[in-house]
């Protein structure tokens, strides 16, 4: 069979697995639907987290990154594992012992204030739909290739498939059914990483592998081989950074503290039943985690290595199937400058050649000639990264519009029937939205996603961390800082990355030196200041507030 069939075939179950889990695990409260009645054990937690987390930027992206910007990626292994330590230490249990539903539950509560709860589920919204907005991209690339449909056609059967599961099931069917997309995600990571690395260096571990000499009996290591063809085409060396210590810095600690402060990551530390269990449902997850994000350099460097070797001075005529399927979807083009019909490959302006990130996973089996079920696998287990993702990002935004805009702010005497029909509308008309961003997206895949992570940190999370482990911390201050914050990280992504103010000027003109994706960190250090300034100037928060905050830190 080919791998269009094949394709049909595996994606179709892993779709009716998805729906039956959704028809199964119906939610039939509010409290199902929000936190999935809070039944959830650790390990079930530890995979649905890791599949939560593992968006179509880990799981397509992150790969495609580091095999074009070489050391210079590692920033997103460094970030998005590190986070879960700051989870881990100043966020899940304390959160859990709350004992709410929501962030802007816990912020509105701290804080006293329906102006603060507003402000925190705009500023959840704001991070949600950019970060869903990569989501549904990745849907729609690989359908794409795979189904030989249009990205568009993609994206608009993504939304289906997720609304299905998201409005009828709630947390509670988004959980068991992201316990089923972490198990196929992870097996499609991993088995064609596994054949790869033995094909080219005789070791079936991809992590040693990446390390080890290449099996054609030149005695030659693989990096060195990849290091000595990136040199030759005019390119860095992939072993070599080319970004300054400092920006790699403040994006490193923009994308561990956006980890810490998203809020449909966090949400899953309500579903458990003890605040023990939130600790241990981290650790779970950051080792499910691990085993993707330390095999993603391996499969990098597999794929740079035989794209290079395949494409490079090559003639156009000769090329393998793989290419020209590709080419039809517009990710990897050719453009014959000289017209030799060679494909000239090269980090100048004679490059013939234009590759799309996001490509290097998803093509991988095919440029390594694996046979059409791994293929096949792969594009299920990306489509099981960006549909977990979007899933949990989809029920915060239904949350945070049901239940702490319209039953704590403006509504409080609906009834539950009607707050869970409000989640659900509020669900469609996210997909909605969320399908539009993917049709027309400001990036590609983890661009935009790395950006929601910068906004997660400069607002959310130090209203959280100062809320935790500060009394004197009050509305005032917090609302303060969270509107400077995400203020702040706006105007620089809107500036320097989107192109909104104008045109996007050169690197040069970057405040500090730094990325718009490392400016997250820099905001977020406004945001405490401003916080901590602000409440000093003003009265103490009330007494109950500070009797609650003793509870939340007592053991």
């Amino acid at each position: 069979m080919d791998v269009q069939t094949w394709t049909y075939i595996i994606v179709g179950i892993t779709f009716l697995i998805y729906i039956s889990i959704a028809i199964w695990s119906r939610a039939s409260s509010t409290s199902e639907f929000y936190i999935a009645g809070r039944g959830v054990s650790p390990l079930a937690n530890g995979m649905a987290t890791a599949a939560d987390w593992m968006s179509a930027a880990s799981f397509i992206s992150m790969a495609g990154i580091i095999a074009f910007s070489g050391y210079d990626g590692s920033v997103y292994l460094m970030g998005w594992t590190g986070g879960y330590v700051l989870l881990a230490l100043l966020l899940a249990p304390y959160l859990r012992k709350f004992g709410k539903f929501t962030v802007p539950d816990f912020i509105g509560d701290r804080y006293y204030s329906k102006t603060a709860r507003k402000v925190a589920v705009y500023c959840a919204l704001i991070v949600s739909f950019t970060y869903v907005a990569g989501q549904m991209r990745g849907v729609g690339i690989v359908f794409s290739r795979f189904l030989e449909v249009p990205i568009n056609t993609g994206v608009i059967i993504g939304m289906v498939i997720v609304l299905f599961y998201a409005v009828l099931g709630g947390m509670k069917g988004i959980t068991y059914t992201q316990v089923a997309q972490y198990c196929i995600l992870i097996f499609a990571f991993m088995l064609p990483a596994i054949f790869i690395s033995f094909q080219m260096t005789g070791n079936l571990i991809p992590q040693i592998g990446m390390g080890s000499a290449l099996n054609d009996n030149s005695g030659i290591y693989l990096l060195d081989k990849l290091d000595l063809l990136s040199k030759d085409l005019g390119f860095n060396e992939f072993t070599n950074g080319s970004k300054s210590v400092t920006d790699i810095f403040f994006i490193t600690l923009a994308l561990m503290v956006g980890t810490a402060g998203l809020p449909h990551v966090i949400v899953r530390f309500f579903t458990v039943k003890r605040v023990k269990d939130a600790r241990k449902s981290v650790g779970l997850a950051l080792l499910f985690i691990t085993i993707l994000y330390t095999t993603a350099p391996a499969v990098a460097v597999f794929s740079k290595l035989n794209l290079i070797q395949t494409v490079s001075n090559k003639e156009y005529t000769t090329m393998p199937e793989w290419f020209k399927n590709w080419e039809k979807t517009g990710l990897i083009s050719y453009d014959d400058k000289n017209k030799d019909g060679i494909i000239n490959y090269m980090n100048s302006s004679d490059n013939e050649l234009t590759i799309d990130n996001d490509i290097m996973v998803l093509a991988n089996p095919e440029i390594a000639n694996l046979p059409p079920w791994i293929i096949a696998l792969v594009a299920a287990g990306g489509l099981a990264a960006a549909l977990s993702t979007a899933a949990g990002l989809l029920l915060v935004i239904s949350t945070s519009i049901s239940r702490d805009l319209v039953k704590k702010t403006y509504y409080p005497n609906i009834s539950e029937s009607e707050e869970l029909w409000i989640a659900r509308i509020s669900a469609i008309f996210a997909v909605l939205i969320a399908g539009y961003f993917g049709i027309n997206p400001p990036g590609f895949v983890a661009a935009v996603v790395a950006l929601a992570f910068g906004l997660a940190a400069s607002s959310l999370f130090p209203a959280i961390v100062l809320g935790i482990f500060s009394k004197r911390i009050n509305r005032e201050g917090a609302i303060s800082g969270m509107t400077v914050g995400i203020s702040l990280m706006l105007y620089y992504m809107m500036k320097f990355k989107l192109g909104w103010l104008g045109e996007i000027p050169p690197k040069s003109d970057w405040w500090f030196g730094i990325s718009p994706e490392g400016f997250g960190s820099i905001a977020m250090m406004c945001n405490f200041l401003v916080s901590i300034v602000v409440s000093r100037f003003t009265s103490p928060p009330p007494k109950e507030v500070i009797e609650m905050i003793d509870r939340i830190r007592t053991p």
